[in-house]
């Protein structure tokens, strides 16, 4: 059962590639952040596992038309909160005060909802720019929520927040390929797969083959292009933002290197960012003299 407890999502954002809200920043800023990420975890968690969103204990917890109906019970939930009534779901009631002072819209937490309920049916994305289309539901919806919190989000910077974001679940794919794998997904391309001359067993496999070793190292270089592309965010912005979204950057660069380091062997272990590896990549980002963004 998932409850979407604080202390279970808090353990999660410590397992993330990057800083989910730092103690870099002020109070305010991270529990509005740990709220947004609390949320975006727990309707991934009800996509991809044996899920309880409802509270209820019947039903085929395992199967696709049960988790669909959880994740309408999610939306349903936003739709009460922003017409001004208690939610029901202890992690949508969370975001209550976040919405309200942050004057975040709704858009961008349905579209995470949407985002999982497509992962019921689409297991499969043949070519690279079909995974971004997933990426404008899956991941760049947090980065337009992260910029309104901060009270910055401009057009602008939510183009260049698109390809941060983008950046950094392509980087969690790479890494996740045997779980995602095991749950019945596959989020590499698959004419890169048939490039390669990779067939899905090789993606169930104790080690992971040169053949499959190639895949992902592409898939890396396309995220490292695209954090490139949005580097300029960071230097669009001042003061806390700046540090906060330096941060995310940071930890998509100190993944890639330790993909790189792993040689892009993603089946045989865990790869995860270096410790020594994320503040240097984040005063990197800081000191970046890109002209800002307006």
């Amino acid at each position: 059962m998932l409850s979407g407890d604080v202390r279970d999502i808090a353990l999660k954002a410590r397992r993330e590639n990057f800083p989910v809200a730092s103690r870099l920043l002020p109070r305010r800023y991270r529990c509005h952040l740990m709220a947004v990420y609390g949320f975006a975890r727990f309707v991934d968690d009800v996509g991809d596992e044996v899920a309880d969103a409802a509270g209820d204990e019947g039903g085929d917890e395992t199967g696709p038309g049960e988790r669909l109906r959880r994740l309408g019970d999610i939306d349903a939930d936003l739709i009460r909160l922003y017409a001004g009534q208690a939610p029901l779901l202890p992690v949508v009631r969370r975001l209550a005060p976040t919405v309200r002072q942050c004057s975040v819209p709704a858009e961008p937490f349905h579209r995470l909802v949407a985002a999982n309920r497509r992962d019921q049916s689409v297991t499969r994305y043949d070519t690279f720019d079909d995974l971004l289309a997933y990426c404008e539901l899956s991941a760049n919806p947090v980065g337009h929520i992260v910029l309104h919190v901060f009270g910055a989000a401009t057009p602008s910077r939510l183009a260049l927040s698109d390809q941060v974001c983008s950046a950094l679940q392509i980087i969690e794919h790479c890494q996740d390929v045997g779980e995602d794998y095991a749950r019945g997904r596959v989020y590499l391309p698959g004419e890169d797969l048939r490039r390669f001359g990779c067939t899905e067993a090789d993606l169930g496999g104790a080690t992971a083959p040169a053949r499959l070793r190639r895949v992902v190292a592409l898939q890396a270089r396309r995220a490292m292009r695209l954090l490139e592309a949005g580097d300029p965010l960071a230097a669009s912005l001042s003061g806390f933002a700046r540090t906060a979204v330096a941060g995310y950057i940071a930890g998509g660069r100190a993944t890639v290197a330790a993909l790189e380091r792993a040689g892009h062997e993603v089946l045989g272990r865990s790869v995860r960012p270096h410790p020594a590896r994320l503040p240097l990549e984040w005063s990197r980002v800081l000191m970046r003299g890109s002209e800002a963004v307006k």
